[in-house]
């Protein structure tokens, strides 16, 4: 077992590593204050942060959040809806050029300009907003449905209710962009399922059309359509936990 030190927080080697050029770097700074409007406060070291990238552009929330943003962009649909996404990601994007809708079971005290919230369940048996939108987003959500994780209640089969209220949600021929981790079908409770691909499929057969599918790798890389063979989806192309992205259009009524 690794022993990490911590000294205010901070890893013991990443505070040997970096104290000498934080305390030349301090009396660089000191001297060239002499005249200055700032004066000095309590110290608060930061050092580590020059040998690390100028930031995350990679992973399933980067890539996906991304993507879709772009493709609502592209098609802009008449009212778009998002149900669970991150507000920090996808809605944020969107929210830049267009008004979005967000539903989510967790209140959101300050949504901003563009942004219209409201508090849903979308577990509820008697869930409405029947036909509500051509365009409905669900990025890395729906796999949370049932767990508890957010406040929900415990439903074994909680992502399906989810999806059937999802599908009545969206008029025929409107896009849902869709995303979930994916790899060895399994629960991690209480943090998230994992899906097959075969069983997304299945999933989505005779209720939607397949237009685009995207997945991010186990290494964080985005590949744009993969060429889904027989095998590649039985192996989830090779994920453990992966994340795959679809674009599907919602087909007509489908016969009782």
């Amino acid at each position: 077992m690794r022993l990490r030190i911590i000294v205010k927080g901070m890893p013991l080697l990443t505070f040997l590593k970096g104290m000498p050029a934080f305390l030349r770097e301090y009396m660089k700074i000191r001297h060239q204050a002499a005249s200055g409007d700032f004066p000095f406060g309590p110290f608060h070291p930061c050092l580590d942060d020059r040998r690390k990238e100028s930031g995350t552009a990679t992973g399933h929330y980067f890539h996906q959040d991304l993507l879709v943003a772009k493709r609502i962009f592209h098609h802009n649909p008449v009212r778009h809806v998002d149900v669970g996404s991150r507000v920090d990601g996808l809605v944020a994007h969107v929210a830049s050029f267009r008004q979005i809708e967000v539903l989510d079971i967790r209140d959101l005290k300050s949504p901003a300009e563009n942004i219209c919230f409201r508090k849903a369940d979308l577990m509820a048996p008697d869930f409405g907003l029947i036909d509500y939108c051509d365009s409905l987003s669900c990025l890395h959500a729906l796999e949370h449905f049932g767990l508890g994780r957010y406040g929900d209640p415990i439903d074994y089969f909680g992502h399906l209710t989810g999806w059937v209220n999802i599908h009545r949600m969206l008029k025929e021929g409107g896009k849902l962009y869709f995303s979930v981790p994916i790899g060895t079908q399994r629960i991690e409770f209480n943090a998230h399922r994992v899906f097959a691909l075969p069983y997304l499929l299945e999933m989505i057969a005779d209720k939607y059309r397949l237009d685009a599918f995207s997945y991010v790798n186990d290494s964080g890389e985005l590949i744009l359509d993969p060429e889904m063979t027989d095998e590649a989806v039985r192996q989830n192309f090779s994920c453990h936990y992966g994340c795959g992205i679809f674009e599907l259009t919602k087909l007509g009524k489908v016969p009782a």
